[in-house]
């Protein structure tokens, strides 16, 4: 009796589900900052979110770690995101994000 080999491309293809209720990289909706605090608590606050979005810009683009990323290169990837180019402490809170794991 001959044996029927299966190869991986036989094999059906089926991507992974969401859960339900979820939808993928749906933005949060925005919200006022919190009033009374020192102007330092504020941008202290958008210097996170710069660094952030940044850091997750440079990964998905295939950084491969806070080595490899120069000023030079993380401000060129905030002007391709339309973002203001960041300040050298800025520039150093982004490597110190990318070495935290994703």
């Amino acid at each position: 009796m001959p044996v029927a080999v299966l190869h991986a491309t036989d094999l059906p293809t089926v991507a992974p589900a969401d859960p339900p209720g979820r939808q993928p990289s749906a933005p949060l909706a925005k919200r006022r900052l919190p009033a009374g605090r020192p102007r330092e608590w504020y941008v202290r606050h958008n210097r996170r979110l710069k660094a952030m979005r940044l850091a997750i810009a440079l990964l998905d683009a295939g950084a491969h770690g806070p080595g490899f990323v120069h000023d030079r290169t993380i401000r060129a990837a905030a002007v391709r995101l339309g973002i203001h180019p960041p300040s050298t402490a800025t520039c150093r809170m982004v490597r110190q994000l990318m070495h935290y794991p994703r």
